[in-house]
């Protein structure tokens, strides 16, 4: 080309950079700022069912959906129509045994897909306990004692499940998009706190439930937020959150804990300081010299020992009260990051989800995710996660 023309093609990308949009994160997409490339599939392996170390699991398909269970070398559809749509599996040994009406496997591991191959609805259910719904592909395997549950999802159904099971239906839009973005933020830097599976189905990870159905408002508010995540120094970070704060969140130095990728602030809480939530509870002496105020680790090793709501939180004072040491505290969970109680009255006031999240986590970016260059990388993962 000659001078001229070289000038006016620069010319012309100039100002096609100028009249580009703005993109999600509200910078210019022809400004500097990282390059992003969708891998809104990316599958998460989500360990279920540990807490209850079953050593048999049922599962079954759903009404219109066909299942292919692969083991020993076969494939064996599991259908409801077929009147045939339900395998039971035990523990024996170093292997698993699946029963199939008339028929018995051995293997050490199992997995099912859909016909076509890939997630497929299904249910699980560890029997006389607990049974749950699930779309994703599943895996079981053995352990030296129980059998090992792993269901393999999409991301997005991952964060849909999880926020389904950390709110409410009084919880408002914006409030579930917050969650959404801490939920995906979480997943995508949180890995590596399990050797066999990415994360758990409990609060040690997350907590998680069925998927919501289609048309909700936790459904409408992960696909309004698809692929968003929060970004400190140009890092994703696994956000953390709490079910309500004394009136202040807390820093992992302030209740005990490790400093992770995002430092956190002490983030004042106006809804949980004129609604605070206040708890009282007995303990026995022996229990209560393993426990100390304001450390997390000491109060995550005593109640999974003795329930979830022994000591709601690790906010409180102790003193001697006759055989029992009585414990008053205040809040529920860690008191570290997003606080869900706040969050809510938040959006129920009028926040966006984006001021509420820039509220309890200052100083970060919401991008969509990933960047490029950091595919496939690993982050620091905090000590413990929600709430």
């Amino acid at each position: 080309m000659t001078v001229t023309q070289v000038s006016k093609a620069l010319i012309g990308a100039i100002l096609l950079l100028l009249l580009l949009p703005f993109s999600t994160s509200g910078a210019p997409l022809g400004a500097a700022q990282p390059t992003f490339r969708d891998r809104s599939d990316d599958g998460v392996r989500i360990g279920v069912f540990g807490l209850f170390h079953p050593r048999e699991l049922i599962v079954s398909a759903t009404s219109g959906d066909a299942l292919i269970l692969h083991i020993a070398g076969e494939n064996i559809p599991l259908e409801k129509s077929s009147g045939f749509a339900s395998a039971r599996v035990q523990i024996s040994g170093s292997e698993l045994v699946a029963f199939l009406d008339d028929r018995i496997f051995r293997a050490t591991t199992l997995t099912v897909t859909r016909r076509e191959g890939g997630p497929a609805d299904f249910t699980l259910a560890v029997p006389n306990k607990i049974t749950r719904r699930y779309n994703g592909e599943l895996e079981i395997r053995c352990s030296s004692s129980s059998l090992i549950a792993i269901v393999t999802m999409e991301r997005e159904t991952a964060v849909a499940s999880i926020v389904a099971a950390e709110s409410t239906s009084e919880t408002p839009l914006e409030a579930l998009k917050a969650q959404a973005v801490a939920t995906r933020s979480y997943l995508v830097s949180g890995r590596g706190r399990h050797l066999e599976f990415d994360f758990c189905d409990t609060t040690h990870c997350q907590f998680l439930r069925e998927p919501p159905s289609p048309g909700t408002p936790v459904a409408e508010a992960v696909a309004a937020t698809r692929n968003l995540v929060l970004v400190y120094d140009s890092r994703p970070f696994a956000a953390m959150y709490t079910h309500s704060c004394s009136g202040r969140t807390r820093t992992p130095a302030q209740a005990g804990l490790s400093s992770s990728t995002y430092p956190y602030y002490e983030v004042e809480c106006s809804f949980c300081r004129t609604h605070p939530v206040r708890w009282t509870m007995r303990i026995s002496p022996e229990d209560a010299s393993k426990l100390r105020s304001s450390n997390e680790s000491s109060r995550l090793e005593l109640v999974r020992r003795l329930g979830w709501n022994t000591v709601p939180s690790n906010y409180f004072v102790s003193r001697p009260s006759g055989d029992h040491v009585l414990l008053q505290g205040v809040g529920r969970g860690h008191g570290i990051g997003l606080c869900q109680s706040g969050s809510k009255a938040m959006a129920e006031a009028g926040s966006t989800f984006r001021e509420i999240l820039s509220h309890y986590y200052p100083n970060t970016t919401i991008v969509d995710w990933p960047h490029t260059e950091d595919a496939g990388r690993s982050y620091p993962s905090p000590a413990i996660p929600g709430n």
